[in-house]
């Protein structure tokens, strides 16, 4: 009897989670809005929100376009928008959040890999000094309807995470275990549910957006997936979305909505 558990798409694993879930309920409060978001970078882009779609335009060049996008709101006055976005033939994922009680807002943006890119095995990418995952993201902040300059506040990188042992119930059939170990890794393992007895320890970035509030993303390198989600402590649940491809040939995104019930089980303080 084969007792090893099997790794499966993401697109499989968002029909795993699609039944009977705790995602939040998708807003309509930002539409008929248009917010200009000026980035660290120097970008200059307006996002102007209708009902189920925004239209973006770069202020800098004749650059535009029109995506469909989901609204959420963990906590009052902070809005995780999220939407795929395709610029050269590639899709990209884009994960905004606007914190619209200081006017500043933090920019996901992901890239999921080339088949040939997952193609290049672990032990390659360690001895050449690359990092085991291939999936890419990028985090760049800004301020809203207001120039950013080098005063302007931002969303900070926190350790506040770290030692942190738990545990996350996404729905009636799906709950994980997470254990942040530093400040570029955490262990993760599926208690139940489509993963059940799979478990790995991946690349992560954490970010402090308001007092128990958090930014949390992750880069897989077995399957090719980001993820992200906002843990507030204080309501003790997530929101946040995955992002991977649907099958095996890499021909087809699927970026489906996450929210879980969240539970700390233990802190370690480490020495």
């Amino acid at each position: 009897m084969n007792l090893q558990p099997e790794w499966i798409t993401v697109g499989a694993l968002a029909e795993g989670f699609a039944a009977d879930n705790h995602i939040l309920p998708s807003l309509d409060d930002l539409n008929g809005r248009s917010l200009t978001l000026h980035f660290a970078n120097g970008w200059r882009i307006e996002h102007l929100f209708g009902s189920q779609t925004l239209h973006w335009q770069d202020a800098e060049s004749d650059a535009n376009g029109e995506a469909i996008y989901r609204a959420t709101s963990i906590r009052s006055g902070i809005y995780l928008v999220d939407f795929l976005k395709s610029e050269n033939g590639q899709v990209h994922s884009v994960s905004l959040i606007l914190d619209l009680g200081r006017n500043i807002f933090t920019a996901v943006i992901g890239q999921m890999p080339s088949q040939a890119e997952t193609q290049v095995d672990l032990f390659s990418r360690a001895l050449s000094g690359r990092e085991l995952t291939s999936v890419q993201a990028q985090f760049i902040h800004g301020s809203i309807d207001t120039p950013h300059n080098a005063s302007s506040p931002q969303h900070a990188l926190t350790e506040e995470l770290v030692g942190l042992r738990n545990q996350y119930i996404y729905s009636a059939t799906e709950a994980y275990e997470h254990l942040y170990l530093n400040r570029n890794f955490y262990s993760w393992q599926c208690l139940k549910g489509v993963e059940q007895g799979l478990a790995d320890t991946d690349r992560c970035h954490y970010y402090k957006i308001a007092e128990q509030l958090y930014l949390f993303v992750w880069r897989e390198k077995i399957v090719p997936t980001l993820g992200l989600v906002l843990i507030d402590l204080q309501a003790g649940r997530t929101d946040g979305k995955i992002f991977g491809y649907q099958g095996t040939d890499f021909a087809t995104p699927s970026n489906f909505p996450v929210g879980a019930l969240a539970h700390v089980l233990n802190r370690t303080a480490y020495i």
